[in-house]
């Protein structure tokens, strides 16, 4: 829902199609106006292999877009990316919104931490093992979710990871 409208909010922005405003600007303007659409609420995002690759394939479409490539064009990723001079970047700028909104929160005493932490009572219903939001945190920085919460207490420490 966030990609369509995103897609909606670059279109609108014809500005970005003309050929009057230099690569840089225009690139700038993308992750202003169309990424903010985009990762509207992110932080909470828990996030498949599907989403990823759908993700992906936006931020491809955006550059293809401003470089005014066709898609029967036979252009490959790395080349757009090339020469737009980007890699590609829009699961990390969700990943590190993700580890700053989890470190806010896991400093904090409430509910939304018990709720990060699973302190919740009940039982779990019947398929497969849901995503956790703290997962991909876990894996991309090899920690345990108690040196996680170790680490986001000292908040200058949480920032540099």
């Amino acid at each position: 829902k966030e990609v369509a409208m995103a897609k909606a909010a670059f279109v609108k922005k014809r500005i970005l199609l003309t050929s009057k405003l230099g690569l840089e600007m225009k690139e700038k303007l993308v992750k202003c106006y169309v990424w903010s659409v985009a990762l509207y609420g992110a932080e909470t995002w828990t996030l498949r292999k599907k989403e990823q690759k759908y993700l992906e394939s936006f931020e491809m479409w955006c550059w293809r877009r401003i470089e005014k490539i066709r898609w029967t064009d036979r252009v490959t990723n790395e080349e757009v990316l090339r020469r737009v001079n980007e890699q590609r970047s829009i699961l990390q700028a969700i990943t590190r919104r993700k580890a700053n909104w989890l470190g806010h929160i896991m400093r904090r005493n409430g509910l939304m931490s018990d709720i990060i932490e699973g302190q919740v009572e009940g039982k779990r219903g019947l398929g497969r093992r849901l995503i956790q939001l703290t997962d991909d945190l876990k894996q991309g920085k090899k920690m345990t979710f108690q040196e996680l919460r170790r680490e986001a207490e000292n908040r200058e420490n949480w920032r540099a990871l």
